[in-house]
């Protein structure tokens, strides 16, 4: 059960706007997940506690200087053996999978890089592993840290207000979820789908599973390799696949 987040960032008071956010910032900001920021300026040395310089090479931008971010990253890592996880777009992408992975460990430890990236002898000797939440560049580090706590935070107990929740999410079967509906019964002339008023939860959750293959078909069709369907269901999406939406 995920205990600690450490991070380290330029800019530490950008997570504490996380802490007013919903269930997962509550279960931060009441303590049961403790999150600490350690930030490499206060690791820097001289009057101006540079952080950054020119590449070598040359070109556009600055990168991260190594030692203020190896020693934030080595006392963020102090009395534990926990990994060390660099958000970058070079890294492994994110899925439902790697944080149900991440969800198991004690300690996250995410170093979030700026400008044009991180000395790489740090990424070599220091970083254990690097994870990216899709194939484009943000500004810095700490959105996709952000993206990555909250996906994780939400799957520990008693985070979610009902614990069913998180298992009937999309990607959670290998799927995206099924179209949910609320009151009014009818909006704009549209109407709930009848099988969701009639009280039969057997055909309600057969109705929401022929949905999820539904949508995955036509939206994320190259999850359907991996979803683990059953003869019966290849076949039903066979037959219904040309249905519209």
């Amino acid at each position: 059960m995920l205990t600690e987040i450490h991070v380290i960032t330029l800019f530490p008071d950008w997570f504490e706007h996380l802490k007013t956010m919903g269930l997962t910032g509550r279960a931060l900001d009441d303590g049961r997940i403790a999150l600490r920021c350690f930030n490499p300026r206060e690791y820097s040395e001289g009057a101006h506690r540079s952080v950054d310089d020119r590449p070598y090479g040359g070109g556009p931008g600055m990168v991260m200087r190594p030692e203020p971010l190896a020693r934030a990253i080595e006392q963020a890592r102090s009395g534990s053996d926990a990994a060390v996880s660099g958000l970058s777009p070079q890294g492994r992408r994110l899925d439902q999978r790697a944080i149900e992975e991440l969800a198991e460990r004690s300690r996250l430890i995410l170093v979030c890089g700026r400008y044009e990236g991180i000395d790489e002898r740090v990424s070599e000797t220091l970083i254990d592993e690097e994870w990216s939440i899709g194939d484009f560049v943000l500004s810095g580090g700490e959105y996709a840290a952000a993206a990555l706590m909250d996906a994780v935070i939400r799957l520990q107990p008693g985070v979610l207000g009902h614990e069913a929740s998180a298992a009937e999410d999309s990607f959670s079967d290998g799927l995206l979820d099924c179209p949910h509906y609320t009151r009014p019964e009818v909006w704009r002339d549209k109407r709930v789908p009848a099988v969701l008023l009639g009280g039969d939860h057997a055909a309600i959750a057969r109705w929401r599973r022929e949905q999820a293959l539904l949508r995955t078909a036509r939206r994320r069709p190259d999850l359907l390799l991996s979803a683990g369907l059953d003869n019966r269901e290849r076949a039903w999406l066979a037959a219904h696949s040309d249905e519209e939406a």
